[in-house]
């Protein structure tokens, strides 16, 4: 294997000074364009028509969860994002007529794909992609 060495022929050229200075150029550039940021609570992201949002469970008029822990979502989750362990209900709780909720209904958002599959197949309507981004997934401890 041949070793080819190249010689740096002038000072210039030796001292590295050009890469330096065309990186503080494009510094100083950027410096004074204007700038993304966004003032969140006044300003609100503007998304695009096709934009489906993030998964998010819905909350009944008591702020109780509308999953009845079918795994249907679960099921369905081309990634595996979503992570529901059940409980049962005790008869004595006033919504005594769903037999089982979840304990812990996660969905890791590292391998969610954003397809909208979960909020298609669930039956009681407690997922949906939301425009707004929230965090989705909790414990009950």
């Amino acid at each position: 294997m041949k070793v080819k060495r190249v010689e740096r022929s002038s000072l210039w050229a030796r001292l590295y000074l050009p890469p330096v200075f065309a990186g503080m150029w494009l510094t100083l550039k950027h410096m004074f364009r204007k700038k993304d940021t966004m003032q969140y609570p006044e300003q609100t992201r503007v998304f695009g028509d096709r934009y489906r949002g993030v998964p998010a469970l819905v909350k009944d008029q008591d702020g109780r969860e509308k999953c009845v822990a079918c795994f249907m979502c679960q099921f369905v989750c081309p990634p595996r994002a979503i992570t529901i362990v059940a409980k049962e209900y005790s008869h004595d709780d006033p919504r005594h007529h769903i037999e089982k909720a979840p304990e812990r209904f996660d969905i890791n958002m590292l391998r969610c794909i954003y397809c909208g599959l979960c909020e298609e197949a669930c039956p009681e309507e407690a997922i949906f992609m939301s425009k707004t981004y929230v965090v989705v997934g909790h414990s009950r401890e």
